[in-house]
């Protein structure tokens, strides 16, 4: 087995490093990476994003939004839990045992007395610390999962936590589990940094260590704002979904249907008992085509000052999209 150190807490960066192993280089060995991350959201392949997150909050504050190649829930990551990737040839069907047993073998090891729950899911004492996901890419699969040691529970349950509005979607949700850092299960005071070397030995054993040269750097790179960072890979994947918005100003109520697919406004009707101009009739008209996001939203409606009686473009925006 080979360890890769990709030096980097960018999440679309190691899911890049994850890409170019599975996809277009082949080491001649298992590959392990075991990184970090800044405040993540990442989103299962099949997901929709809006279902799943409170992205305004995200934005807010700062927690950035990835959408990851492997199926499965949306996690919360930061710089207080760790994330793991096995890349190894294989073929057929999803088999979690096989990579999951090393690592319950370091945890035991640091006296954590992990347990498998049958599905994905890594728990201690009945609550879940780990997610794991997979898929198969160039003859390869990848297989990561991530550890909470000492992550922001608080944070994590604000992010993943959707404001209750009307929304039907195609997508598939995720079950928010009773969760732990495992910090809290230890036998004795470990840093997020010593926890990290303990589990990399542990796991790699007597195999090799190595870095990315300059050159899998410069493609890494590239593979991460090709296929990671862009907003088309974060929401123009989204499945299609309806949703039903709508706020009370002191001119009347103002409510928007719309459908959204891939990220973007396919249809959209304007109900309400406000007073508008008769250019309000054609705002939804002008948001068809449109990314569903606030700035895209709020530029296709710009010249409609006073289309709705005293209801700015900009809070019509916040309607449409926060």
């Amino acid at each position: 087995m080979i360890y890769l150190e990709t030096n980097s807490t960018d999440a679309c960066y190691n899911f890049a490093a994850e890409y170019l192993f599975a996809a277009e280089q082949d080491v001649g060995d298992e590959l392990f990476l075991f990184w970090q991350t800044e405040p993540t959201l990442m989103i299962g392949r099949y997901q929709n994003a809006l279902e799943e997150i409170d992205l305004p909050y995200a934005q807010k504050r700062g927690i950035r939004v990835v959408r990851r190649l492997s199926g499965g829930g949306t996690i919360y990551t930061d710089l207080g839990g760790w994330q793991y990737s096995f890349i190894a040839p294989g073929e057929g069907e999803i088999d979690f045992r096989r990579f999951l047993a090393p690592v319950l073998r370091a945890l035991r090891e640091l006296g954590v007395p992990a347990e498998f729950n049958g599905r994905n899911d890594l728990t201690v004492a009945g609550r879940k610390f780990s997610g794991t996901a997979q898929y198969r890419l160039g003859g390869k699969v990848v297989h990561h999962g991530s550890l909470l040691f000492d992550t922001d529970l608080a944070e994590m349950e604000r992010a993943t936590t959707v404001r209750q509005e009307k929304i039907a979607s195609k997508g598939i949700r995720s079950v928010r589990d009773r969760v732990t850092n495992l910090r809290e299960h230890l036998p004795s005071s470990v840093t997020c940094a010593e926890f990290k070397e303990r589990m990399v030995s542990a796991i790699l054993g007597m195999g090799e260590r190595r870095t990315l040269n300059a050159e899998q750097i410069r493609r890494v790179s590239q593979i991460a704002q090709e296929k990671f960072a862009d907003w088309q890979a974060v929401y123009g994947q989204s499945p299609r979904f309806s949703i039903t918005r709508s706020r009370r100003f002191v001119g009347g109520r103002v409510e928007f249907l719309l459908d959204v697919e891939k990220g973007v406004i396919r249809a959209a009707e304007l109900r309400g008992d406000f007073f508008g101009a008769e250019a309000a009739q054609q705002i939804p008209q002008r948001l068809i085509g449109v990314r569903y996001e606030r700035n895209a939203v709020l530029q296709a409606l710009e010249g409609f000052e006073g289309a709705i009686y005293q209801v700015r473009p900009e809070e019509i925006a916040q309607v449409v999209v926060d």
